[in-house]
């Protein structure tokens, strides 16, 4: 037969939709255009490159509305077989808004930091590898495919490492970026391995596909399909970090600059939170009897292990209070867990992973606005440690109310009314999921953290030791502080409005 007569190969041409698109891709030039203008800009006006990567973000993060209302794919197959690598709806849009929100917060702790760190800081290269990270963590939510899900993922996180470790001459952030990326790239591997195996079970990489497919594959590859959901897992628990992924935590805040610490305490969840979601949800549901169990067994070991190491935190020891959030976020974790698992055990998928969603919302405005309150701080107080917080009213009065309405929020204690919301909507997944024990291990862990919480709070308004000096904050931390301040008591007095906004429409 001759070649014209051959029938005709499928077009693969795929078309794109820009305006999907635009929020990652918007984060990914203006961080290319800071890295060229450093080239060209003199020292002194450096600062300008944050500010540039400010507006960036909120541009980004504007390109949202239009979204707003309506799905829209694009990188689609051609032909009767409908398969999509991006795809921009609900899910998607809220988990951007929350990574695109967290890096503009973070920009701006980080605009105060690089002034105040007396040039150990390369500003350019620190704008760059925020804002691709930013952009890779945009860009996860919207993957569709288990190749771009782990691209994604890796664009998210290889940048990161190099900002634990961007501060010159600072031996201990170099030895915490070690960590960081042996532990995660070991991950990676073992998640690589999982998408290999799930690849060579059903033929194909786009979720849906493989969540029709995996449900019918040969008794014979059915272990190899089991392995291959486990594996896949591992690099998301490790990224939320799920206990025992966690290990690398308490070394890598502290190492890190504060506003890189409250980036990786916020956007690193919503990446890894979202990746998962979207494998067991999307690509596994017929899995649920291998994952469900799996995660609820490690949110419950999770939130125990955090919040008990918590409580082991003494206030005179160095950097106690960052390592106090750090476990803080661990135990956080446990409880952004809880949803996941009980989309395992229940029909409506969609209700428990919304509530998973609403408390991530919630985490992100308060746990950003802790580590803000962290940075101020550690601007008169270096080593950090929970002890230097004695006293914060008297010197300003307004940064240790709104750290005390933090704390209170992350414990779930009125006015925080947002924590509280978001902690019931999580009991009541557990509970509707048939998951009794898992609901109370969970309140025992919210007693556990009552504590450190309400002690760090009494210790704001205690009375200082020796004379207050008070120090007026720079713009920028400033706003970061009003940002967070204002979103926190906002959604405490409509805390109805996360549960609707994130709840709803998801997949």
């Amino acid at each position: 037969m001759s070649a014209l007569a051959q029938p005709p190969v499928a077009n693969l041409v795929q078309s794109v939709d820009w305006l999907a698109i635009a929020p990652p891709t918007l984060t990914a030039v203006v961080g290319l255009v800071v890295l060229v203008a450093d080239l060209f800009v003199p020292e002194a006006r450096k600062p300008l490159l944050g500010w540039v990567s400010v507006a960036g973000l909120a541009a980004a993060a504007l390109l949202l509305l239009p979204l707003l209302g309506h799905d829209r794919s694009t990188f689609c197959l051609t032909g009767a077989t409908r398969a999509c690598s991006y795809t921009a709806d609900r899910f998607t849009l809220v988990v951007q808004f929350l990574v695109l929100g967290g890096a503009l917060l973070t920009a701006l702790l980080s605009i105060t930091t690089l002034k105040d760190g007396n040039r150990r800081y390369p500003q350019g290269e620190f704008w760059f590898l925020l804002l691709s990270s930013a952009a890779g963590a945009a860009l996860l939510p919207a993957s569709r495919d288990l190749a771009t899900l782990i691209v994604a993922l890796e664009v998210a996180s290889l940048p990161a490492f190099a900002l634990v470790g961007i501060r010159h001459g600072d031996k201990k952030s170099s030895e915490a970026a070690l960590k960081f990326f042996l532990s995660s790239v070991t991950a990676t591997a073992v998640s690589l391995m999982g998408v290999s195996f799930v690849y060579a079970t059903t033929g194909s990489l786009y979720l849906t596909q493989v969540a029709d497919r995996i449900q019918h594959v040969d008794g014979q590859l059915h272990t190899l399909a089991q392995t291959g959901v486990v594996l896949t897992l591992v690099g998301f628990a490790f990224k939320t970090a799920a206990v025992p992924f966690h290990f690398w935590v308490p070394d890598t805040y502290v190492g890190a600059p504060l506003p890189i610490a409250a980036y990786l305490s916020v956007v690193g969840k919503a990446v890894g939170f979202s990746g998962l979601i979207l494998v067991t949800v999307v690509a596994f549901p017929s899995y649920a009897d291998v994952w469900g169990p799996a995660l609820a067994a490690l949110a419950a070991l999770t939130m125990t292990v955090g919040n008990v190491a918590a409580l082991r935190q003494q206030a005179t020891r160095a950097y106690s209070a960052v390592r106090l959030l750090a476990w803080s976020s661990v135990g956080q974790a446990g409880y952004l867990l809880v949803p996941i698992a009980a989309a395992g055990y229940t029909q409506d998928a969609q209700k428990a992973v919304g509530s998973t969603v609403a408390y991530a919302l919630m985490y992100a405005a308060v746990n950003l606005g802790a580590f803000a309150v962290a940075a101020a701080v550690a601007r008169t107080a270096r080593l950090n440690r929970i002890s230097d917080y004695r006293g914060l009213y008297a010197r300003n009065p307004l940064t240790a109310l709104l750290l005390a309405f933090f704390l209170l929020c992350l414990a779930g204690l009125p006015p925080g009314v947002i924590g509280l919301f978001a902690k019931v909507t999580v009991f009541s997944a557990a509970v509707d999921a048939g998951l009794g024990w898992l609901a109370v291990v969970m309140a025992v862990n919210v007693v556990i953290a009552l504590y450190y919480y309400l002690q760090w709070a009494a210790l704001l308004f205690r009375a200082p030791e020796g004379e207050p000096a008070r120090h007026r904050l720079p713009a920028p931390l400033t706003a970061a502080l009003a940002l967070t301040g204002t979103l926190g008591v906002v959604l405490s007095g409509a805390p109805q409005l996360v549960l609707r906004f994130a709840g709803t429409g998801l997949f």
